[in-house]
């Protein structure tokens, strides 16, 4: 058995199916976050990475564009978390294949900031460096 793959041990259908699918909301930032790693990794979740935008913050995003997987996403590293009150941040760093015939990965690494309104967080933006 596999972890999930946002690299979490929990199998993917334990971990994060049930937010990709709406029968579950993230309860942390953190869980927010991972979900929305995998929604990117296997592409075609534009919805649920829309509906997990701050709406302030989405301004010109579309289900189309979300949904295609323009990035060969490979493995997420979770470097801080934290959470206070209805706020939080994930600080990770995200590996992927640049070119598909490419086998050295490059990173991405980004601070994200999360908002919780009426029990539900949502991702805000994020700093990348």
């Amino acid at each position: 058995m596999t972890g999930c793959i946002c690299g979490k041990t929990k199998p993917f259908e334990k971990c994060c199916v049930p937010f990709l699918s709406g029968k579950a909301h993230p309860k942390t930032p953190e869980q927010l976050m991972r979900s929305r790693y995998c929604a990117y990794a296997l592409g075609g979740y534009g919805e649920y990475l829309l509906s997990t935008w701050l709406p302030a913050t989405a301004i010109g995003l579309t289900v189309a564009d979300l949904s295609q997987k323009s990035v060969d996403w490979q493995k997420l590293e979770v470097i801080a978390s934290s959470q206070k009150g209805d706020s939080g941040t994930v600080e990770f760093k995200a590996w992927f294949k640049p070119a598909p015939d490419q086998d050295d990965l490059e990173s991405m690494h980004e601070v994200s900031e999360f908002v919780r309104i009426k029990s539900r967080w949502f991702y805000v933006g994020g700093a990348v460096s």
